[in-house]
């Protein structure tokens, strides 16, 4: 099972300017919890500072009891990996971006592994020698997946996957990293906007407006039995 995720009173700036404010959560083993809000509301901020693209307080954020700031960073990504909104592959084939992680560690990709890794992201396995530049949006976020996947990471971090998607891509990379979680156990901590994808993604939701962690539950808890105002207002899509 992945491991567990835990922040405790996060507070950072950036240029002078308060982003996060003593935010405290966990993200269980083999969970996945979505982090909702505003644009602007400091998501993407603790989505970062859990594998250090941003750099945390020390004693703020753990993986599995240990203090992300006192670990080496590149074993830290290893075992966190990272999925971006905009896909940044590299020139070159398929196979050799998903390949990309495991050749700056001077580790190869088997045949094998690369097979199992499009089967993991539920990619076809004639893709491998393709252009990457001439990939669908979907097709281009799943080698995205399946490249983080290559580095055995026991968590992922999902930074808004699917916004620039359509919605059959949508569908697509959420069976994936449903299936993700049934299969290896992942713990995925997942930044999106939108409450719909929660209730069909996430065991529980945190909310958080102008930097602070304002309402978190199960999605029924929040949005369908309309647990608090905040939560209606932002399901409603009046904090947008």
């Amino acid at each position: 099972m992945g491991p567990t995720i835990r922040i405790h009173n996060l507070t950072l700036f950036r240029s002078q300017r308060q982003v996060l404010a003593e935010v405290t959560m966990t993200v269980n083993s083999g969970e996945i919890v979505c982090l909702l809000g505003p644009s602007g509301s400091g998501k993407s901020s603790l989505l970062r500072c859990v594998n250090r693209l941003s750099e945390p307080p020390a004693g703020t954020v753990f993986v599995n009891d240990a203090d992300v700031t006192a670990m080496d960073v590149l074993h830290l990504r290893r075992q966190v990996g990272m999925v971006f909104q905009q896909v940044a592959l590299f020139p070159g084939t398929v196979a050799e971006n998903v390949g990309y992680g495991l050749a700056l560690q001077k580790r190869p990709l088997s045949p094998a592994a690369l097979s199992h890794l499009f089967h993991l992201a539920d990619l076809p396995p004639d893709i491998a020698e393709q252009d990457s530049q001439a990939l669908s949006g979907g097709q281009a976020q799943r080698v995205a997946i399946a490249r983080a996947l290559a580095t055995e990471p026991a968590a992922l971090l999902l930074d808004e996957p699917t916004s620039a998607l359509d919605p059959t891509a949508t569908k697509h990379v959420e069976e994936t990293m449903l299936k993700l979680r049934q299969t290896l156990g992942l713990t995925l901590l997942w930044v999106t906007h939108h409450p719909d994808q929660a209730m069909r993604v996430a065991d529980r939701v945190v909310l958080l407006v102008n930097g602070r962690l304002a309402e978190e539950g199960t999605p029924a808890h929040l949005f369908r039995e309309g647990s608090t105002d905040l939560a209606a207002i932002f399901a409603a899509g009046d904090l947008e």
